[in-house]
């Protein structure tokens, strides 16, 4: 089937929910307005759709090649990228000294969501090159930013993020690789390192990968990190490239899905590095880029599951089976099972929530760097450091369940191959996992995010919720709006009783173990306050006879479905979240076992 970028649904999504107009009102985007919005996002879907949809079905098929000591990408895949840098798509939202265009980062996560969709193995490479360039933007030195920026700006050159090893996988503080100064401000770099995405290819002259080492001085654990900067090929003083670095890939995984996204194991034997940042600051350093590629990971949530929404609803309006529950037609098209038509709303509704809650995440980083003032920047900052972790958690379990879903609508035709269906659901698979498994995330919110203010952004984003609950009975009556109210009184609820658990050493195993539930009871209710504002902007433009009547109904009807299928049952949600640590220890290895 073919992708249609939804580029009405992000223009929506950005100006009337997330609100990039008050990015725009900041005057540190001067080349942005809406005209720019439009054209990027229309120019960004028609590359989607062209190029990178086809090569989606052979990347799956084919894959990237490793053989002696490099990697090969996939058919088509090089030239796509070649094109991709072309038309300047790593430098959206990167700084116009460095090359980039410096729009908003919300736009630049809007574009990125149809490159997730058409392609979602194509489009980790360059989601790590955005993630080095903040890195580098933000604790470079002149002469790294000289040498490396504008080259992974332009897309000439890739970026990596280096991290995992056999024997450290979460837990950074384990691990052991080592850089030792060479005595002419480089370090010789040594250490295996697994799981390193688009580590090795051949559609760029060099690769930059930036590595988490300890010096031989180091303090063990966490605080005795380091990071650096090792490139592919060494660069010369007048930038251009000499030899080959000692590091190479020594084979790539075998795995579940994304399989044109060359996963590599890379051995540094001696390699030449560079020290980004201060020493023994590297995992402060590295958030920097996680935080960025967290963030990416939520939008590749919602492009695969965009994805395998359409492809579900091509199939339900063209499989006919059965008589029609409405017209009475027989052998009719499947859309008309009650069951199937469900199901495919919510996962248009469970889509559209999960795209702005990403989106607005970005509008809310925008806000912390450039509100015009410092109250303001702080308050956004806030919003942005509890978004982050349900944009990538909460989204990219959307993306499982609505691939999941998009595989039943098929039904046994959606379990095999040949129909697609089944890749949207293998890459989306790996989305939970990596950059932080969503657990991990759950942690981050309730551990450090939750309480890093006191609650004050929490509780922030409680009021107002509530400021919109306020004016939903102009759209609604009955229960779409009770279950708004008591969805936010649900979160309320939980998040005064974990403010109040985390004031207690005591109850550490309690917070922890209602981190998972907390995350999805916060992502569920935030989505649904997101249609809300949706439809309540819906319901405006059509009050003034401003666009399209019917779809501008349809974000109305969608807020609806909504809150009769995910904030009906956040009763659950919030059980979970006090299950207690205490009964998590009675289920122990000997219970579980038996």
């Amino acid at each position: 089937m073919t992708y249609r970028a939804p580029v009405r649904d992000l223009i929506f999504t950005l100006t009337e929910v997330a609100g990039i107009d008050a990015v725009s009102a900041t005057g540190a985007f001067p080349d942005y307005d809406a005209e720019v919005m439009a054209a990027v996002l229309e120019a960004a879907g028609q590359f989607s759709e062209g190029v990178l949809a086809p090569l989606n079905r052979i990347g799956d098929q084919k894959g990237a090649a490793y053989a002696n000591g490099s990697v090969t990408a996939a058919p088509g895949f090089a030239n796509a990228y070649r094109q991709f840098a072309e038309g300047g798509w790593t430098g959206l939202s990167a700084p116009a000294h460095a090359g980039g265009q410096q729009l908003p980062k919300a736009l630049e996560l809007a574009a990125y969501e149809t490159v997730h969709a058409a392609n979602m193995a194509f489009g980790l490479c360059p989601m790590l090159s955005l993630a080095a360039i903040e890195a580098l933007e933000a604790v470079g030195t002149d002469a790294q930013k000289a040498t490396y920026l504008s080259k992974l700006v332009s897309g000439e050159w890739t970026g990596a993020m280096v991290l995992t090893e056999p024997q450290a996988g979460s837990d950074l503080g384990a691990l052991t690789a080592t850089a030792v100064p060479n005595g002419d401000g480089t370090y010789a770099l040594t250490g295996q390192k697994i799981f390193i995405t688009w580590g090795d290819h051949d559609a760029t002259d060099n690769i930059v990968h930036m590595v988490l080492a300890r010096l031989p001085d180091s303090p063990p654990g966490p605080k005795g990190i380091s990071l650096f900067l090792a490139s592919k090929y060494l660069v010369k003083p007048d930038g251009t490239l000499g030899e080959r670095n000692a590091f190479r890939p020594v084979g790539v995984e075998h795995k579940l899905g994304i399989h044109a996204s060359p996963t590599c194991v890379m051995a540094y034997e001696d390699a030449t590095a560079e020290l980004v940042g201060q020493p023994n600051q590297g995992l402060a350093h590295m958030f920097v880029m996680m935080n960025a590629a967290r963030l990416a990971v939520g939008v590749e949530g919602v492009g695969i599951a965009e994805r395998a929404y359409q492809q579900a609803l091509e199939y339900a309006l063209e499989r006919r089976q059965g008589r029609s529950a409405w017209t009475g037609e027989a052998n009719a098209p499947i859309i008309d099972h009650p069951d199937v038509r469900r199901t495919l709303s919510v996962m248009k509704a469970r889509i559209a929530a999960a795209r702005a809650i990403c989106l607005s995440t970005g509008v809310a980083a925008d806000l912390a760097k450039h509100a015009g003032t410092e109250e303001e920047r702080r308050r956004w900052k806030g919003r942005e450091d509890l978004f982050t972790p349900i944009a990538k958690a909460w989204s990219t379990d959307v993306g499982v369940e609505v691939a999941s879903m998009g595989v039943q609508v098929h039904g046994g035709m959606g379990f095999i191959e040949e129909t697609g269906a089944a890749q949207h659901y293998r890459d989306a698979r790996i989305a939970p996992i990596y950059e932080g498994t969503n657990g991990i995330q759950a942690m981050d919110l309730v551990g450090r995010k939750l309480g890093q203010d006191g609650g004050r952004s929490a509780r922030e984003l409680i009021a107002d919720m509530k400021a919109t609950l306020a004016v939903l009975p102009r759209l609604y009556s009955g229960k779409p709006v009770e279950r708004f109210a008591n969805a936010i009184e649900a979160v309320e609820d939980a998040t005064l009783w974990l403010l109040d658990a985390k004031a207690d050493p005591a109850r550490a195993a309690d917070v922890l173990a209602g981190a998972d539930a907390y995350l999805k009871l916060l992502g569920d209710v935030v989505g649904g306050w997101m249609l809300a504002r949706g439809a309540l902007a819906a319901g405006v433009r059509l009050d003034a006879g401003d666009g399209d009547a019917a779809w501008l109904q349809g974000r109305i009807t969608l807020y609806e479905v909504y809150a009769a299928n995910v904030l009906g049952h956040v009763s659950s949600r919030l059980a979970a979240v006090g299950q207690g640590g205490d009964l998590l220890e009675r289920m122990s290895a000997e219970v579980l076992a038996g």
